[in-house]
C-alpha cells in the first residue's frame, strides 16, 4: 500500500507519495524514474530515525535544487510525522507505540533529500535501506517542531492505493521515449528546413548574374549590331 498526498502550496499542485513500510520503500527505490527534465523523484527520510520514504514527482520545468520553500516545508513535516525513533522490536508492542510517538514528536530533526537517481542500493543493504552515489547532491532541512496545521491539511488529501510500480514505470518510460522521438523528428525536420534555405541562398548568390551574361543580354548591350544612327540618340 502507498499513501498519496497533494500539496497545494504550489501551482500546479505537487504530487507526493509515501511507502507504508520498508517493503513498499524497496519497490519505490527499485521502480523510480531517472532524474531528467521530464520528471524527477525526490527521496526524503529522517537522519537517525526510521522513516517512510517520501517521493515528490517534479514537472518538466522544475528542478530538485529549486523546490519552493513552502513545498519543502510540507515534505519535511510529512516526513517527520511518519518517523519512528530507534529500532523497533516487533515482539514489543508497547515499545513500538512509544517509539512511534517519540519519533513523531521529536523536535529539531534533520530531513535530508536527494534526487532519486542519486540513491544507491546494493545486496548488502537491509530492506528499505539506501545510501548515495554523491553526498554533494544531498541537501538538509532542520525541522524544529511538528506543525499540526500542515499535517492536518495534507492528511485531508490522503489516498491509499495499491499501485503496480513496474507497470507505472513502463508507462512513464514509454511516454518519455515517445516524446524524445517526437523531439528528434522535430529537430531533424527543422535542420532539413534550415539546410534547404541555406542551399537556396547559396544558389541565389552563385547565380545572381546569370541573366546578365546570357547571349540575349550580351547582344542587347553590344554596339556591333546597332545601325549607323544609334549615336544620334546621344546628340
Amino acid at each position: 500500500m502507498v499513501y498519496y498526498f497533494t500539496s497545494n502550496t504550489v501551482s500546479p499542485s505537487a504530487y507526493v507519495y509515501v511507502g507504508k513500510d520498508k517493503v513498499e520503500n524497496e519497490d519505490l527505490i527499485a521502480y523510480g524514474v531517472e532524474e531528467d527534465v521530464w520528471v524527477s523523484l525526490i527521496s526524503f527520510h529522517v537522519d537517525n530515525l526510521s522513516s517512510a520514504h517520501i517521493y515528490l514527482r517534479l514537472s518538466e520545468t522544475q528542478s530538485w535544487e529549486s523546490i519552493p520553500q513552502d513545498l519543502l516545508t510540507d515534505l519535511a513535516q510529512l516526513t517527520k510525522a511518519n518517523s519512528i525513533e530507534g529500532k523497533l522490536n516487533p515482539h514489543d508492542l508497547f515499545n513500538h507505540v512509544t517509539n512511534l510517538f517519540s519519533g513523531n514528536k521529536k523536535d529539531n530533526v534533520t530531513i535530508i533529500y536527494t534526487p532519486w537517481s542519486n540513491l544507491k542500493k546494493d545486496g548488502s543493504m537491509a530492506t528499505g535501506q539506501v545510501s548515495f552515489h554523491d553526498n554533494k547532491k544531498v541537501k538538509k532541512i532542520l525541522v524544529p517542531t511538528r506543525i499540526n496545521a500542515i499535517i492536518n491539511r495534507l492528511n485531508k488529501t490522503k489516498v491509499e492505493k495499491f499501485p503496480d510500480f513496474a507497470a507505472e514505470r513502463d508507462e512513464i518510460m514509454k511516454a518519455k521515449s515517445k516524446k524524445n522521438q517526437a523531439g528528434v523528428q522535430a529537430r531533424k525536420k527543422e535542420e532539413a528546413r534550415i539546410a534547404k534555405e541555406r542551399r537556396e541562398l547559396k544558389y541565389q548568390k552563385e547565380h545572381a548574374y546569370d541573366d546578365v551574361f546570357t547571349e540575349e543580354a550580351l547582344e542587347a548591350s553590344s554596339n556591333q549590331n546597332r545601325d549607323d544612327d544609334y549615336l544620334s540618340d546621344f546628340m
